[in-house]
């Protein structure tokens, strides 16, 4: 009874049952479960980068692609601005090299993982290719703002495929108690993505000191600020709506509460940006660090919200992983 409601259980309890310990070594679905969340958090780095190399106005640093004033490290030339482009091309493809391996992986133990993971990762391959396209198209195309604005929505768009995979390849216990929370999850996603692309638009047409400064470009900049009503709306809904359904998941409760908590420092940082009027630049990579964390977070709990109402009755050890291993190896010693 207890495993089915962890809710009511110590956080450490709760995390054991849900996602139980085992002595046995980890399988070919655990470790690419774990390069799988490395990578995840390495995007996030890169948009993080990707955003102080706009607001540092290092984006055209190096003028040519894919190297760096024709070089792989362009040492005569280094300065901040160029270090920062330079960086954050060598992440994306540190990125790209990682899942380059995932999909080998994927497909070198396609008999020990479950069937869609091959594909999911090559159509993570395929956005990274795009990433990059649309990377060398930025600076080709001297930073035209559609294209710019394009990168990121890939960007949060490789982030979220990433995140799927590694909340699809965790081991969960369902309650069946989700009801509405999975499409309020996805209403709640929908609409922060869409606000982070706004943010983006305002970003790479630099709509926000136009208006400003210059009485320009004001119906852009407004766009994003009428986008924080349904965002804060919908991101409080969901919280109030965790909260109020019994006998949830660990998981799931915290990831509302994150969501939350991200949404409250997300809105300091936007209004102190506003009211400083984007003259504190670490302020603004942090504004668009913390939308990008906050698609993350909205990501993993609609994932597992709609895995508890697809499978509500707790699974079985799951095919490929550490507790698999460990019921069979017991059922050979009993027998």
């Amino acid at each position: 009874m207890a495993a089915n409601f962890p809710s009511f259980l110590s956080p450490a309890t709760a995390r054991e049952a849900l996602w139980p310990t085992t002595n046995v070594a980890p399988t070919p679905a655990d470790r690419i479960r774990r390069l799988v969340w490395k990578i995840a958090f390495a995007t996030l780095a890169l948009m993080a980068v990707g955003s102080a190399t706009r607001v540092m106005n290092a984006g055209l640093a190096c003028p040519d692609w894919p190297l760096c004033y024709g070089q792989l490290v362009p040492r005569q030339q280094m300065n901040f601005q160029v270090f920062l482009e330079w960086f954050h091309r060598l992440d994306a493809a540190l990125i790209g090299l990682s899942t380059l391996w995932l999909v080998a992986l994927s497909l070198w133990y396609r008999r020990q993982v479950p069937g869609w993971l091959p594909w999911a990762s090559a159509g993570a391959l395929a956005l990274i290719g795009v990433q990059g396209a649309l990377g060398g198209l930025t600076v080709t195309q001297l930073l035209r703002f559609d294209i710019v604005t394009a990168h990121l929505g890939a960007a949060l768009l490789f982030f979220s495929a990433m995140l799927i995979i590694a909340c699809c390849l965790l081991p969960y216990r369902s309650t069946g108690t989700v009801g509405r929370l999975p499409w309020l999850g996805l209403a709640a996603l929908a609409v922060v993505y869409t606000q982070c692309l706004l943010g983006g638009l305002v970003g790479s047409r630099w709509a926000a000191h136009q208006c400003l400064g210059l009485k320009e470009l004001c119906q852009v900049m407004n766009s994003h600020l009428l986008g924080i009503l349904p965002t804060t709306a919908l991101v409080l809904a969901l919280t109030w709506t965790v909260w109020r359904t019994p006998a949830l998941t660990y998981p799931l409760r915290r990831l509302g509460s994150l969501a939350s908590a991200l949404l409250v420092f997300q809105l300091v940082m936007g209004i102190a940006t506003f009211r400083l009027r984007l003259q504190v630049e670490p302020l603004t990579v942090a504004h668009h660090t913390l939308g990008a964390a906050l698609v993350g977070t909205l990501v993993c709990f609609t994932v597992l919200a709609w895995r508890d109402r697809l499978n509500p009755i707790p699974n079985e050890p799951r095919f490929g992983t550490a507790e698999t291993l460990l019921a069979s190896t017991t059922a050979a010693v009993e027998a």
